[in-house]
């Protein structure tokens, strides 16, 4: 393909190749010239027009012969376009050849394109060529074929399109041909003329002015047999045709003063062709007479499409203006009496009535305008309604309304009705002005037609009061209350009782959408409304019927409300079933004997209203269904089996409906239970058999029961899928051998079903047939092998006994038996039949039949799992392929030869697979019978797929057959383009990653994928379409370099407002996958075919509204506009990951874009936000901040009239760029100075710089009318609160820049915003914070008024919700301030302070209810009966999420308060609780009456403890980090109070059980701070054994000596028994984790060193070795004298360690030394412990202590030591702490003398002088400890000092450590006794006097040798006195130490004058200033 690059044909590449090859050739050659074209190619024009011309003379494809139009046209246009009249004229003589072979029409289909493009691209430079042109064409069309018509239609409209205004003198001739295609048998013929018409109809007024009603008689026609691309094409010409008749405005190109038609004209023709069709006038009347309806609902349904279209066209605003007039003609339409001649009739006009008005209303307009046709529609609604009550009463003949009128007004009561539920559904909580709006009075108008005499009125109505219910949940108790009321009130009515109760029925549906739910006691009165409907129904025949359905359509009804309540009235439903059947068979048999015909109608319908109650028990209940329930459920079941056969037999007809309705309840309840638990199956199994084979039988729709049974990828064999289409509502309408579509009267029980759409279920019968084939299913598997084998018997000798239409349906059926129940097919016995009939239905001239035969024969392969059997299945495909020439046949046994190993793993077997490829190729390219080639090609796209890596030895084959075909294949046989995409989609997964590969093969193969994208890319069908783009993702997913994104997102972005849902999903599919990774590239491709868009105005002609969009918002933009017009689920949830994917993407480069678009959504409502605008008055003279926030929208908006749920979308996005900027952003997002300062020096961007954008739409969004937005905006202010709270003010130092926003935020009244916001800290005025506290005391009050909710109109969950909320609150303000009180100073503390002794009891009564809710399974009977305090006993499940959520803040605040009151809790009587007090209270006084108060503490304590272990128990709190902390710290608070302290201390099992916890917890969690808490936490428990074990030891102490602690007398220490254990594990586990040397094992590891080195401590995890070594340092205080020497081992090995470990390498940093002085202390602790010096444990303490220096080896010399002065303390630390039997050991002292010997003769100042500062604590200590170090190290002292006269100190380290050596020689003086005292002064005072300086010395001498000379003078001048005698004699003998002594004197006291004399004295010319200030 690389040789086709090239500006000209390579003619000798091309022509060694073969035929297929040299078009493929041809075709890449095309595509590379098309890419070129743009450039200059004149020099070369001539030659490319002979090469094109010869390619054009070549028979060329479809594909190629458009691509070469296209690159001739652009030739000439960018070339010399003289010569193209000559190209012209060559093409009509192509044209007008008389050379009608088959080898020719390719050409003269090429010439034909091409002249089309000539004309589209040259325009008006042909303009004198063109009527001769067109008249070839003319002429051609006569004898022109499908191809040909459709090929001629599409250049006529090129030509008009190229000419515009100049193609007028052609435009009648052109109508006229285009007419007669116009209802062409092709319907791609049909669909291109439409397209004609339709570039026509820019120019030709004459269409939509005199031509008008000719026009649509003619799309009329068009629509009737036509298909779904027909209907749209056409659909979209009338439509447009009549919109630009209304309003000449819409036209392309308007000519002034142009005829225009008023709305009711337009209206006519539309009504006339639904009611009459494309008829004419003769044929109309007879039907007429005839009284028949010959209006197809093809057509219908086109019109309908046509309609929506010509609203569409006209807009919005013009819909919002002509409503009204609108809506009364649809009306008219609704309610003509020859729209509803029969009941699917009926159905069908309603349908599409109610499409028009949700395709209008629901995409046009805005919400307030919705609001506004909401009204219209209610009036309308009363004018009928009242038209209604004028028919049924009495009153003058005259002016009363005929009954007719009457019939009529139930369809138009059923559309306005049904929109108007949908509207307010819609519009959500927006509605709420709608519904109290008192002129409107919507409510008592729609509960007014309750009332209606017809069934689809009242059905309608409530249906429409369910959606109220379901938008505004705060009305559904209400009306509830309101319809029950009514109920009882008119129980004589029948209409009454039947529309009430269906209204109950639907607003106890609307619940399962309304999480706050309904009051649990209206499931009480409902029951109640349902017993008294059941028990009065015998007393009134006239009513009896409504009144038995009206009790059952409850019963059913309150079953969806859920396990939870229906347990609690399930006894008193199972006595009402039993009521309604016989209790035995027998009884049965009697009551059989007995009643008529009417009798046993009424007590059928009754029977099967009970049934339908209990499938409904069934499906919502499962879990109350126990072996005693069910068993009590299937006597009535039992009965109701038998009651079938005997009644049909007597009754026949005059029951029939009643009877089909009943088998169907029965039916469909067997088919829930699981079959085990009935018997008789097989008799059940005969009767569905019967029902299915009997005279009886009624045809099913096929397309209700087969295709539940079809594979979902082999449904495409069948068309386009229903829910592919926007038109899915009104296109089931009219599939074929569809019974009618569905609706709501005909099962009223599915009312209460929870589907937000109106429910539209098949007529009974239909139903029926696909209950039955459901319990089939059921059943079969279950009953014995022979009744099975005897079945399909039967089934077989039933279809060779019928014929024509019965057999094709009982084959039907049968079939769709044997599909429901594939898994009892396997014995050999039940094969054979089962066989057979499968495959006669393989055969079968009915598609759908085929797919479901081809499934069940794949699954019955599965469920054999015999290789021999499918080895013969696939040979019978074989030979059925081979020998059959009938389509029905080949496609059958292609479809299963793909099939049978859909369900087994796949293909193994290479040869099987040869064999399948080379039959699947050779059905494929079978031309002449597209059907085969579609189903041959859907068979190879699964055997690709079932085959996997086996198939790449087929690979290269197969994509050469896909490129062939997709090349020659007519473009009128879409269905096989589809096929072909399969294939490719299979073939390209199949290779997956391999796509990737730069071989030559593999490369070639990628080629060829891109070049069938290409063509199927340029294919008019949308399908196709949606083929290339999934195929371009699965290559882009594959081998992402090799897809162009400059070519592809283009084309995305061009359909991205298809007509066609199926395209746009794909689109959107796409985008999301290429925005995960290449989001920023997608955007500026999107941006860059904006700019080209003038230039490509044609090709992108269908994208102009996203185009303007992307021009103004980019790609994010469109995407938002589509979000907000879709309503598909699985469209609108891939936009929303797209458009999340972007964000996540390109946030930080794109951050002030992304925050404008949420801003532009959230401003683009159609009517103001709630028009709150911030008062600032002290902030007036900041008018530019102020401004910001007036919650108004912006009017200028490039958005306008978005819906609520696309701007609730906005606002998440907010949230999740803030969370992104968090997570993966720059510092600066959250730091103003930093973003400020970078700002200046890069053109970046930072959040922080956003924040009053970020506030602003916070606040616009949470003063919104939508409860959904209000919502989403309060999360998002809590957001900004937690992350913006702490950022300071650059300019207002000592503030924070929420500062400034606390007038936006204090309004807003969400609990979490008012907690959030006080416990930020933002503002502490007092002023400021209390209109949020006022909020937070408001909302106390309202939980303690102390009595029930008079109204209460949602379930009592929701005042648990509400109350734990409050609770909450407070409690997260109460526990932050008092935390932190002494930052924050005690004002709002002063403000909580009052309410805080209430608060305390209403937090321990949560906590209470909190403990019982959390209790396992199996003590659930501990539950209280009457529930907790804040909740029910009936809504315990509903609870439990609330207090999941806010236990943790309520369980912190309660420990706090305890800790502030020292856990005395004074009880001024009962809190005032939203409940009464129960007896399980435990915060309430009332139920501790009996207890003492001491009972009383020890009971709140336990409560806390137990609720705490609990959770930090749970293997679930992993990802609930605050809990976990707000646990902890509330342990820390109640062990700073003594009284718990001395509880725990106490209670050694409860000590030991809490460590377990906290061990567990410090394992599992790595975040530091659980971590450090966790150690506090030990730490108090610790200290509270301490103080238990100084207690005892003080009452019980023997003697003088303490023995009481763990270990007693023996020193064991039991495992899970001892806390001293417990906390050494811990420890223990701390300082390995972070110091894995300490570990003989994990010393030696790979990386086990570096990794705990001390150096790689950070400071959080030196605090926790601190903390652990403070622990390690108090156990042997807690153990008994034999206990301490057990664990002093340990204990001493860890500190030592430790130590070791710290002197081993240099500490710096504070937080080492934190753990440097930790282990000093903890030594110290260990050494000084009392234990040390009892009588019991003395002896083993001093051996262990001599032991473990030597052990440890810190005294060793040869031990490496870097911390010289942490070892030389911890050795003073030993010598001062120990007792003297260990610091005299010799060997021992020996050590520790050689240690500071080695010292001082260090060269390092520091190190010197801190061994001179611990040499004088160890001279002044014991003289036993002194004495050898004196002896040993005095004379170490006395050389280095007298060595410092020759020096001099050159630094002040070095002066440093000369002081501290006087010091240290003094201390030896004042340590010496009296006799050698002046021997040691007499050498002190030479040293002090040599380090003096003479006059010239001293002068030239550095600062610290002056500071030296300063302070030894200064110690003579002290020590000298004190020695008089010495000093005395020590200058009497020496002459010269007296002289330097009597100079160094002199010197210092000359200085002293000179400063004297340099001292200032004021002047009298001192500055006057001095005067000012001195005020005394």
């Amino acid at each position: 393909m690389e040789r086709a690059h090239s500006l000209l044909l390579n003619e000798e590449a091309c022509s060694q190749l073969g035929e297929h090859q040299r078009a493929e050739f041809v075709f890449e050659w095309l595509r590379f010239l098309k890419k070129l074209l743009p450039a200059d190619v004149k020099k070369n024009q001539k030659r490319l027009v002979e090469q094109l011309t010869m390619v054009l003379t070549g028979s060329p494809g479809p594909p190629t012969r458009w691509l070469l139009a296209h690159c001739l046209a652009l030739l000439y246009k960018v070339g010399d376009s003289l010569t193209a009249t000559l190209m012209v004229d060559r093409c009509n003589d192509i044209i007008r050849s008389k050379d009608d072979s088959p080898s020719y029409l390719p050409t003269r289909l090429a010439a034909i394109a091409c002249l089309g493009a000539l004309y589209e691209q040259l325009g008006r430079l042909l303009v004198n060529t063109f009527k001769e042109t067109l008249a070839n064409l003319w002429k051609a069309m006569k004898s022109a074929e499908s191809q040909g018509r459709y090929e001629i239609m599409l250049s006529v409209e090129k030509i008009l399109r190229g000419l515009g205004p100049s193609a007028v003198p052609c435009h009648r001739d052109v109508y006229k041909t285009a007419r007669g295609c116009l209802t062409d048998r092709s319907m791609a013929v049909r669909c291109a003329a439409a397209e004609c018409l339709l570039e026509l109809q820019r120019e030709a007024v004459f269409l939509r002015t005199s031509e008008l009603e000719n026009v649509a008689t003619l799309c009329f026609r068009a629509f009737e047999g036509s298909n779904y691309n027909v209907r749209v094409v056409v659909s979209k010409l009338l439509g447009t045709l009549l919109a630009t008749a209304v309003d000449p405005e819409q036209a392309t190109a308007p000519r002034q003063g142009s005829k225009h038609s008023s709305l009711e004209e337009v209206m006519d023709l539309l009504t006339g062709g639904f009611l009459r069709g494309g008829a004419g006038f003769l044929r109309a009347s007879g039907d007429m007479l005839k009284g028949t309806s010959s209006v197809s609902k093809d057509i219908r349904v086109g019109v309908t499409q046509s309609c929506v279209v010509f609203v569409s066209v006209l807009g919005g605003p013009w819909l919002e203006a002509h409503f009204s007039s609108l809506l009364g003609l649809l009306m008219e339409l609704v309610s003509h009496a020859r729209a509803t001649q029969t009941p699917a009739d009926a159905v069908c006009c309603r349908r599409c009535v109610s499409f028009i008005l949700r395709a209008t209303l629901g995409s046009l307009l805005g919400e307030k305008a919705q609001i506004a046709a909401s009204k219209d529609l209610c009036l309308a609604i009363g004018k009928q309604k009242r038209a209604v009550d004028a028919a049924m009463c009495d009153g003058n003949v005259e002016t009363r309304v005929t009954i007719t009128d009457v019939a009529a007004s139930q369809h138009v009561l059923v559309c306005a009705l049904l929109e108007l539920g949908s509207l307010v559904q819609g519009l959500g909580s927006t509605a709420a002005p709608l519904v109290t709006d008192t002129s409107t009075a919507l409510l008592d108008t729609v509960i007014s037609v309750l009332l209606h005499p017809s069934v689809s009125a009242r059905l309608a109505a409530a249906w429409c009061l369910r959606c109220v219910a379901v938008a505004l949940p705060s009305q559904g108790a209400v009306l509830l209350d309101r319809c029950a009321e009514r109920l009882h009130a008119l129980k004589s009515c029948p209409e009454a009782v039947a529309g009430y109760s269906a209204a109950i029925a639907a607003l106890l549906g609307a619940v399962q959408h309304c999480p706050l739910g309904i009051p649990h006691t209206k499931g009480k009165v409902v029951i109640g409304v349902a017993e008294d409907m059941l028990r009065s129904a015998t007393q009134n025949s006239r009513i009896s019927i409504q009144r038995t359905q009206a009790g059952w359509l409850l019963l059913s009804a309150l079953s969806t409300l859920g396990p939870a309540v229906v347990e609690h009235h399930l006894p008193r439903m199972l006595l009402l079933w039993k009521c309604a059947f016989p209790p035995s068979i027998r009884d049965l048999d009697m009551e059989l004997r007995r009643g008529d015909h009417f009798t046993w109608q009424v007590t059928l319908e009754g029977r099967a209203g009970a049934l339908c109650a209990m499938k409904s028990l069934v499906v919502h209940c499962r879990d109350l269904l126990n072996d005693d329930v069910t068993g009590r459920l299937l006597t009535p079941l039992a009965c109701a089996v038998s009651l079938l056969p005997v009644l049909i037999k007597s009754y026949g007809n005059q029951i029939k409906n009643a009877s089909i309705v009943f088998r169907l309840r029965v039916y469909e309840v067997l088919a829930l239970l699981p079959p085990k638990t009935y018997e008789g199956e097989g008799l059940w199994l005969l009767q569905l058999v019967a029902d299915l084979t009997g005279p009886e039988n009624v045809a099913c729709s096929e397309l209700t029961l087969l295709p539940p049974l079809c594979h979902a990828n082999d449904l495409v064999l069948l068309g386009p899928a229903l829910h592919d289409m926007d038109q899915q509502y009104i296109e089931e309408q009219v599939c074929p051998n569809r019974a009618g579509g569905g609706t709501l009267e005909y099962d009223p029980f599915t009312i209460c079903d929870k589907g937000q759409d109106v429910p539209a279920p098949p007529p009974p019968a239909a139903a029926l047939t696909v209950a039955a084939t459901q319990l089939f299913g059921v059943i079969f598997p279950n009953v014995i092998v022979p009744q099975r084998t005897q079945i399909l018997e039967q089934f077989s000798e039933s279809l060779k006994q019928l014929k024509g239409v019965r057999q094709l349906t009982v084959q039907t059926q049968v079939a769709a038996h044997l599909g429901s129940c594939c898994a009892g097919l396997g014995p050999e016995e039940v094969r054979r039949p089962a066989l057979g009939l499968l495959v006669g239905a393989l055969e079968s001239p009915n598609p759908l039949l085929r797919c479901v035969a081809a499934e069940g024969l794949s699954r019955l392969v599965q469920v054999v799992n015999d290789p021999t059997f499918t080895v013969s299945m696939t040979l019978v495909c074989f030979d059925k392929l081979k020998t059959a020439r009938d389509a029905v046949t080949r496609t059958g046994h292609s479809l299963a030869l793909g099939a049978l190993y859909r369900h087994i793993g796949g293909i193994s077997s290479p040869q099987h697979l040869s064999a399948c490829v080379g039959i699947l190729f050779t059905l494929s390219q079978d031309s002449t019978s597209p059907e085969v080639q579609m189903w041959a090609l859907h068979s190879l796209s699964m055997v690709i797929d079932l085959a996997g890596p086996l198939y790449h030895g087929h690979v290269e084959a197969s994509f050469t057959l896909v490129l062939r075909l997709l090349l020659n294949v007519p473009p009128t046989h879409i269905e096989v383009h589809q096929s072909l995409g399969r294939c490719l989609n299979a073939l390209i997964t199949a290779l997956g990653p391999d796509l990737q590969g730069e071989g030559q093969l593999v490369s070639a193969l990628r080629t060829s994928c891109l070049v069938d994208c290409a063509v199927m890319q340029d294919s008019p069908d949308c399908l196709v379409q949606t083929q290339a783009i999934s195929c371009l993702q699965q290559l882009h997913m594959f081998a992402p370099r090799h897809v162009n994104l400059a070519s592809l997102v283009p084309s995305l972005c061009v359909n991205l407002c298809s007509s066609y849902l199926s395209l746009r999903r794909a689109v959107v599919a796409c985008l999301r996958q290429l925005a995960q990774k290449e989001a920023l590239e997608v955007s500026e491709h999107a941006v860059a075919l904006v700019k080209e868009l003038p230039s490509n105005v044609f090709e992108y002609k269908q994208a102009t509204h996203s185009h303007v969009t992307i021009k103004e918002v980019g790609l994010e933009g469109a995407l938002f506009s589509l979000l907000d017009r879709e309503s598909d689920p699985r469209l609108c949830q891939d936009i929303k990951e797209t458009l999340v994917h972007m964000m996540t993407s390109i946030t930080a480069g794109k951050l002030a874009h992304w925050l404008k678009l949420c801003k532009d959504v959230l401003s683009a409502s159609a009517d103001s936000t709630a028009p709150v605008e911030t008062n600032q008055e002290e902030d007036a003279d900041r008018d530019d901040d102020a401004s910001v926030f007036h919650a108004k929208s912006d009017s200028g908006g490039p958005f306008t009239n978005l819906r609520w749920s696309t701007r609730v979308f906005a606002m998440e996005c907010v949230c999740r760029v803030i969370t992104q900027c968090e997570s993966h952003g720059h510092p600066a997002h959250f730091d103003l100075t930093l973003a400020q300062e970078l700002r200046l020096h890069e053109s970046t961007d930072f959040l922080v710089l956003h924040l009053a954008d970020l506030i602003r739409m916070a606040f616009m969004a949470a003063t919104d009318h939508s409860d959904q937005l209000r919502l989403s905006g309060l999360q998002t202010l809590l957001v900004i609160i937690r992350k913006f709270a702490a950022i300071p003010e650059p300019e207002f130092p000592g503030h924070v820049i929420l500062e400034q926003y606390q007038a936006n935020v204090s309004p807003l009244n969400g609990m979490p915003v008012c907690s959030a916001w006080i416990a930020s800290g933002v503002v502490s005025d007092l002023r400021d914070l209390r209109r949020v506290h006022q909020l937070l005391a408001s909302s106390l009050v309202k939980i303690q008024t102390g009595k029930e909710v008079p109204s209460q109109v949602y379930n009592e969950g929701t005042s648990t919700m509400e109350t734990l909320a409050v609770l909450k609150a407070w409690a997260e303000v109460t526990g932050i301030h008092r935390s932190s009180a002494e930052q924050r100073g005690p004002g709002l503390l002063k403000l909580v302070q009052t309410d805080l002794a209430a608060l305390s009891r209403l937090w321990l009564a949560a906590l209470q209810d909190y403990a019982v809710l959390t209790l396992p399974q199996d003590y659930s009977w501990q539950l209280p009966a009457a529930g907790g305090t804040f909740y029910t006993a009936e809504t315990v499940e509903q609870a439990r999420p609330h207090y999941y959520s806010s236990w943790a803040p309520i369980l912190h605040a309660t420990a706090l308060w305890f800790s502030s009151t020292g856990f005395i809790m004074a009880d001024d009587g009962p809190a005032n609780l939203s409940r009464p007090v129960t007896p399980t209270s435990m915060g309430q006084s009332a139920s501790l009456a009996s207890k003492s108060p001491e009972d009383v503490s020890a009971d709140r304590l336990h409560l806390i403890l137990g609720i705490s272990v609990e959770f930090l128990c749970s293997p679930h709190s992993h990802d609930q980090m605050e809990n976990i902390s707000s646990c902890l710290r509330a342990l820390q608070a109640l062990l700073q109070v003594p009284w718990p302290r001395s509880k725990v201390g106490n209670d050694q099992v409860l000590s030991v059980e809490l460590l377990s916890v906290l061990h567990r917890l410090l394992v599992t969690r790595e975040a530091m701070a659980v971590q450090l808490a966790v150690l506090e936490v030990v730490r108090q428990v610790v200290s509270a054994a301490q103080e238990h074990v100084r207690e005892k030891r003080h009452t019980e102490e023997k003697e003088t000596v303490p023995e009481f602690g763990e270990g007693r007398d023996t020193g064991g220490l039991v495992p899970g028994r001892s806390l001293v254990f417990g906390a050494l594990e811990l420890c223990l586990c701390v300082l390995v984790r972070k110091l894995p040397q300490l570990s003989p094992k994990l010393a030696g590891s790979p990386g086990g060193g570096q990794r705990g080195s001390t150096w790689s401590l950070s400071d959080s995890d030196c605090r926790l070795v601190a903390s652990a070594l403070a622990i390690l340092s108090d156990l042997p205080s807690i153990c008994s004298p034999e206990g301490s020497v057990s664990i002093l081992p340990t204990v001493l090995y860890l500190l030592m360690g430790v130590l070791k470990e710290l002197v081993q390498q240099l500490c710096q940093g504070r937080a080492l030394d934190l753990v440097v002085t930790a282990a000093l202390q903890a030594l110290r602790n260990v050494l000084s412990s009392p234990m040390s010096r009892s009588e019991k444990s003395r002896g083993a303490w001093a051996h262990l202590l001599r032991c473990i220096l030597f052990v440890s080896r810190l005294t060793d010399k040869a031990s490496p030591v870097v911390d010289e002065v942490s070892l030389l303390t911890a050795l003073t630390v030993f010598l001062l702490s120990a007792s003297p039997e260990v610091t005299t050991f010799q060997p021992l002292q020996a050590r520790c003398i050689d240690k500071f010997k080695a010292s001082l003769e260090t060269k390092d100042p520091v190190v010197l002088s801190k061994s001179y500062q611990l040499l004088v604590s160890v001279f002044q200590s014991q003289t036993v400890v002194a004495v050898p170090f004196i002896q040993a190290l005095g004379g170490c002292v006395v050389r280095h000092l007298q060595g410092v006269e020759r020096s001099g100190p050159q630094s002040y380290e070095e002066l440093r450590a000369i002081q501290d050596g006087v010091k240290a020689l003094e201390a030896l003086v004042f340590a010496a006794d009296k006799t050698h005292c002046p021997q040691l002064v007499a050498v002190l005072l030479p040293i002090l006097i040599s380090f003096l300086l003479d006059e010239n010395a001293l002068a030239s001498a550095s600062a610290p040798g002056r500071a030296l000379h300063e302070s030894a003078l200064l110690d003579l001048m002290r020590i000298g006195p004190q020695h008089s005698s010495v000093f005395k004699a020590l200058m009497a003998s020496s002459p010269h130490m007296k002289a330097r002594l009597e100079a160094a004197v002199k010197g210092n006291q000359e200085t002293v004058n000179i400063k004297a004399t340099q001292t200032p004295v004021p002047s009298k010319t001192s500055p006057s200033i001095q005067l000012k200030t001195n005020f005394l």
